[in-house]
């Protein structure tokens, strides 16, 4: 069972939208007479002179906070790429965006072997053109140099891209400009790069073992027998209660769960926290209810922008993993 990190993998720098004064920008173009739903980048005009601004790599470099973003666009081979005439317009993740990756994920993608997973990756960070916070604001969806659109989201004045935040924007480049996000975001699941990318990440078990708060829940799926069914291809929804969540049982009732002749039951209990599919968060809360790999099905329901699966609370959300998706929640639910 895994921990629902909100795992935004490669962001680099977004947040609110950027006001385009690099050379070479074009401006948004308007598909409605309302709002703006859709980015066509236009091809760039020749600059009439060399620009005494740094490129986006060089500005990405000299900030200092980009240390993990740098080293993968060279991994990838796309430094040339991102010292071109563009523009371009960058999502940056930080190095703490990074960071907040499975244990593993990156030295993965690093490997001469995943070049073409972190160069879809990297390219689903990036649109053609130039687009400033003010036209970003103004968009619902873009479509990334990957192929695959990325989603805009404005609410109470913050601006997500999927489920990455902008902090900072317009940092405006000699070819483009750049807003930096909180969080790596990966390409759709449907696309084939994207399933690539999955496989270089940790398992729902060993994303779990690694985050450190499930300890009780790694013990259980260990004593039911269950390490190899989640390490399986899957996809799983795992619902995950933390060790906090365990310690608020009656005392005893962990110790009595881990007994070997309690197993079918505690394997009643675990696969009753698991959902067969990758159901994201944003699903989660359409849904009412959900049938689990237990056969038996929970009951959803938001109230108070909080999620509720059964009595407990969802506190932390898709937290990505190789072979499924976490939702941490701050109680054990029972069949």
């Amino acid at each position: 069972m895994r921990t629902l990190l909100s795992l935004s993998f490669v962001g680099l720098i977004c947040t609110t939208a950027v006001a385009g004064n690099c050379p070479n920008s074009r401006p948004v173009q308007n598909t409605s007479p309302q709002r703006v739903a859709y980015y066509h980048p236009a091809p760039p005009a020749a600059a009439s002179k060399k620009s005494t601004q740094a490129d986006i790599v060089d500005t990405a470099v000299k900030a200092g906070s980009f240390k993990t973003l740098v080293a993968a666009v060279k991994a990838a081979g796309l430094v040339d790429a991102l010292k071109s005439d563009g523009p371009f317009t960058v999502f940056a993740p930080t190095d703490k965006a990074f960071a907040n990756l499975p244990e593993g994920t990156v030295a993965n993608l690093l490997k001469p072997e995943n070049k073409k997973t972190l160069q879809a990756i990297l390219k689903y960070h990036v649109v053609a053109g130039q687009v400033a916070a003010k036209d970003v604001v103004k968009l619902s969806k873009a479509k990334t140099l990957q192929g695959d659109d990325v989603a805009i989201a404005v609410a109470d004045g913050k601006v997500k891209l999927n489920d990455a935040n902008v902090v900072k924007t317009d940092i405006v480049c000699s070819n483009g400009i750049i807003h930096v996000i909180d969080a790596v975001i990966l390409p759709p699941e449907k696309n084939q790069q994207a399933s690539t990318t999955s496989s270089a990440k940790a398992d729902v078990v060993d994303t779990a073992v690694a985050a450190g708060s499930f300890k009780t829940l790694v013990a259980a799926v260990q004593a039911a027998g269950l390490v190899e069914t989640l390490k399986g291809d899957g996809p799983f929804t795992v619902f995950a209660p933390t060790d906090q969540a365990f310690a608020k049982l009656p005392k005893g009732t962990v110790e009595d769960l881990l007994k070997p002749e309690n197993r079918e039951q505690l394997q009643a209990i675990l696969t009753y926290h698991v959902v067969p599919g990758r159901v994201m968060a944003a699903d989660v809360v359409k849904l009412k209810s959900a049938k689990t790999v237990n056969g038996e099905s929970v009951s959803i329901a938001v109230d108070d922008g909080k999620v509720r699966i059964d009595e407990a609370t969802v506190v932390k959300a898709d937290i990505e993993c190789g072979n499924g998706v976490i939702h941490v929640i701050d109680a054990v639910i029972l069949p």
